[in-house]
């Protein structure tokens, strides 16, 4: 028998690399001819060639992300988590033995799929309208932006406003961002489909969109927008999936995805857009933007407050994309001030977080200051996702201030009459002239930024620092009330984290004896944690210890790193990471790491890699780590080493 194997985990550090040691293994004692591919962090290795997929008998896929398996369909495929390939790699393989899987077919859901997808706590509605989004916003920005290039290079101001002359060859330009930006309601309509019922359900669900964005099939001037997009795309996936359960002869099966669920579909979506749903909803979008272009006075405030708020709330989240789509809809009514005033809200929140740490960099570790850069920048081009690491760390101070900015800067521009023709937001769009009233569009997004940026750092108390030559100053601590930390000098917390280039050919090149602990004084998880990382901060490898834990313990949250064997290798990836490195630490009682197995972990490796790291070397050595782990006699070895010097001399042999 032959059988084929990926291995992968979400950091792809060390779960990688010790599945696929333990399947290889595993296969050789039963005499399989196996061969593994790692998808890691390093990329892919050993990978898997058409040849070795066409001769193989199954495949086995233990990772915890997506894997593609189309270039599996026909073949035996058993598709599980990267645990059950470290604890369990001999069960797996007698499964195939035995004949317990089935052939995959292009698009089916393998049992386990099937299973994570039922533990899935997600609203599916929220799941699938998300998708369709995702899909949409590329067809959205490449349009709106192109348009609005032209109108500004090519465009001639008239009394009817700004206009790109017929001849232009700016008016192709401008005919191309239309083309794309007449695609958003169908592809968001597709794309919702094919997140219900897979492929056979984008086609009707692309259709439906097109026809809902077309009042012509349905005999009115006004077409039924997004919400009709919305509406085409939910009923295709479910339409599809009905058709799914019906029964067929076999003989059928294999073309009823490719030919009969997607004709059948698209004639049964299409014909009740035109026939039932069309008018009536096209009516329904019609009176709403009526209704919102006679809100004047208080009214158009409240409105701008609200969009404001969702804008900022879950910075590219739900409430987010629901008032993106809402001004995007109105657009393409004419209706050019809501999208105007969503226009100012989007840039604020990074914009504002960007400019906080600039004017107090007391009130943030370098870490954040560093992310306030990428934050500014990417406030400029109307990317609110640039202020997640920030609310992400401090919820309590960060939303608050940039929601209250964002609804200053939308209530400003809605007064003011700003327009934005385009669905993107930003100061780019005003740049590129897409914007009505661009004076008032930047006052509006200033306001709003300042407002983010003086509130955050009066809500924030001050980290520690120590001015340069005058001795260490411990202050109040950290802005999310943590507890002050030890004083660190000028060349420590206000240093930023800097990926040094190490050269790397064997683990002891990035471990040092000084980064061994035989006997760890700790003995719950967290306590060990911070035991390893003091450790590291000894060494002057860390810029801050609090950020490089967060980014360990999240990387925790995720799924433990306790592997089962008497084994932890918690690791993260950091900003506050200066250079790679890996420290050991063993525990003759044991620690509860929640591992796989229930063994308590007594090997206990934490590995620190640069967010930026200069090189992949480390990470072939961490990977060699990990496979050594799986031989129970250097582990034995490992145990029962009781000096720095011993377990040194057998780290030295892994290159």
């Amino acid at each position: 028998m032959k059988l084929l194997a990926i291995t992968a985990c979400p950091v792809g550090i060390a779960h990688t690399y010790m599945a696929a040691e333990n399947i290889q293994k595993a296969a050789d004692e039963l005499g399989i001819d196996m061969k593994v591919e790692t998808q890691g962090s390093i990329g892919v290795e050993n990978e898997l060639t058409e040849a070795d997929i066409e001769a193989a008998d199954g495949i086995i896929i233990a990772s915890d992300k997506d894997v593609s398996k189309e270039r599996f369909a026909g073949k035996k495929l058993l598709v599980v988590g990267v645990q059950e390939g470290i604890r369990k790699p001999k069960e797996l393989i007698s499964k195939f033995e035995q004949d317990e899987v089935p052939v995959y077919k292009a698009g089916m859901k393998t049992a386990d799929e099937v299973k994570a997808e039922k533990k899935k706590k997600e609203n599916p509605v929220y799941r699938h309208l998300m998708n369709g989004v995702s899909y949409m916003i590329p067809f959205i920005v490449v349009g709106g932006l192109l348009i609005a290039i032209a109108l500004t290079l090519g465009g001639e101001q008239t009394e009817g406003g700004i206009v790109i002359p017929e001849d232009s060859f700016w008016k192709q330009v401008e005919a191309i961002g239309g083309a794309s930006f007449a695609f958003m309601v169908p592809i968001l309509a597709g794309y919702i489909a094919y997140s219900i019922a897979d492929r056979p359900g984008l086609a009707p669900g692309i259709v439906g969109g097109y026809i809902a964005a077309n009042g012509s099939f349905y005999g009115t001037e006004a077409n039924a927008g997004f919400i009709g997009g919305i509406i085409a795309g939910f009923l295709a996936g479910y339409i599809v999936l009905a058709l799914k359960k019906i029964k067929v002869p076999k003989a059928m099966e294999p073309v009823m995805p490719i030919i009969f669920l997607p004709i059948i579909g698209t004639i049964i979506v299409g014909l009740l857009f035109i026939y039932v749903i069309g008018a009536p909803v096209a009516a329904l979008f019609e009176g709403l933007t009526t209704w919102l272009e006679g809100m004047q006075g208080a009214s158009s405030i409240l409105l701008a407050i609200i969009l404001g708020g969702m804008i900022a709330v879950d910075m590219g989240g739900p409430f987010n994309k629901v008032a993106f789509l809402f001004g995007v809809g109105m657009i393409a009514e004419g209706n050019y001030t809501i999208m105007g005033a969503i226009a100012v809200a989007i840039c604020i929140p990074p914009l504002g977080m960007g400019l906080a740490t600039f004017i107090n960099k007391r009130k943030y570790n370098p870490a954040e200051v560093e992310a306030g850069k990428a934050s500014f920048t990417m406030g400029l081009f109307g990317i609110t996702e640039g202020a997640i690491p920030f609310a992400a760390q401090d919820p309590l101070r960060v939303i608050p201030s940039i929601v209250t900015g964002s609804m200053a800067g939308a209530v400003i521009a809605m007064i003011s009459g700003v327009g934005d023709h385009v669905a993107h937001g930003g100061p780019i769009v005003a740049v590129l002239g897409a914007v009505d009233n661009v004076l008032m569009f930047f006052v509006a997004a200033l306001i709003g930024v300042l407002v983010t940026a003086f509130m955050v750092n009066a809500l924030k108390k001050t980290v520690e620092v120590e001015a340069a030559g005058a001795g260490a100053v411990s202050l109040e601590g950290e802005g999310n009330d943590a507890p002050a930390a030890e004083p660190v000098t000028a060349v420590g917390k206000e240093q930023e984290a800097t990926s040094e280039k190490v050269e790397v050919n064997k683990l002891t090149d990035i471990l040092d004896k000084d980064l061994i602990e035989v006997d760890l004084a700790a003995s719950e998880r967290d306590a060990v944690i911070d035991e390893l990382i003091e450790k590291l901060d000894g060494k002057g490898i860390l810029s801050s210890k609090e950020t490089y834990k967060k980014a360990i313990l999240a990387r925790e949250a995720e799924g433990t790193t306790g592997m089962g064997m008497n084994i932890a290798i918690p690791h993260g990836k950091s900003d506050a990471v200066k250079r790679p490195a890996v420290v050991y630490g063993r525990s003759t009682e044991g620690v509860d790491w929640n591992s796989m197995d229930g063994t308590d972990a007594k090997l206990i490796f934490m590995i620190a890699v640069p967010m930026e790291a200069a090189g992949d070397e480390h990470l072939k050595i961490l990977q060699m780590l990990s496979r050594k782990l799986m031989d129970n006699d250097f582990r034995d070895e490992l145990l029962d080493a009781d000096s720095k010097e011993g377990v040194y001399e057998l780290l030295n042999e892994v290159k």
